[in-house]
């Protein structure tokens, strides 16, 4: 049976992940439109949410999309503690990217332990990896490289080439997860990334 505490725990969770939204992403790179960590992490809690549809509706998957989706929103809270390191840095060689996952835990353990104690396993189990499905960490992985690559075009279609070898990078990555789909997702919604307002808008465009 269920009861309300005496008092709520006084807990500095909340207030850290308030400040994903201060984290920039891609740091070295010039941008059009500056990117931040929270905004990051709706858009892949999104696009993991409709892999995870379409997984089980065409290709025999068994994902809860909510769970999924929850986890999704949760993927980078790390970061309000390491802040982005960029990708050429944390890929430099496979020693700085075990470094670096070894810090993304210890991290990640952190904001663990600020969460309540009455309900820190709930958070436990969106943040650590280790509780999450193989197929569950494969859709949240996926649809963070498709949001990468929905970065890059939205940034080429306003003129910067600096992401061109993002792009070419990001498609690579995508194609050799041979992920049905990560495909269906990739040939279904992402075309329109690359269009006006006016071309998502209306029916016929010629029309103007």
């Amino acid at each position: 049976m269920s009861h309300s505490p005496d008092k709520a725990p006084t807990s500095h969770f909340f207030a850290h992940l308030s400040r994903m939204k201060l984290i920039q992403r891609w740091p070295l790179m010039h941008n059009v439109r500056k990117e931040n960590v929270q905004e990051h992490s709706l858009q892949v809690a999104m696009v993991a949410h409709a892999l995870a549809i379409i997984k089980n509706r065409f290709f025999d998957g068994q994902l809860d999309p909510y769970r999924v989706a929850t986890i999704a929103m949760f993927h980078d809270v790390s970061e309000v503690l390491t802040g982005d390191l960029p990708t050429p840095v944390k890929y430099y060689n496979p020693a700085i990217q075990q470094e670096y996952k070894k810090i993304e835990k210890i991290a990640e353990q952190k904001l663990i332990d600020m969460a309540p104690e009455a309900f820190r396993d709930e958070y436990a189990a969106l943040i650590d990896t280790a509780d999450h499905s193989e197929d569950e960490q494969f859709i949240v992985k996926a649809a963070d490289v498709i949001c990468a690559y929905l970065k890059t075009l939205e940034e080429l279609s306003s003129g910067n080439h600096e992401f061109t070898l993002a792009k070419k990078r990001l498609d690579r990555i995508l194609k050799n997860y041979h992920s049905p789909e990560v495909d269906y997702f990739m040939q279904a919604f992402v075309p329109s990334f690359s269009l006006s307002l006016d071309e998502i808008t209306l029916d016929d465009p010629d029309s103007l």
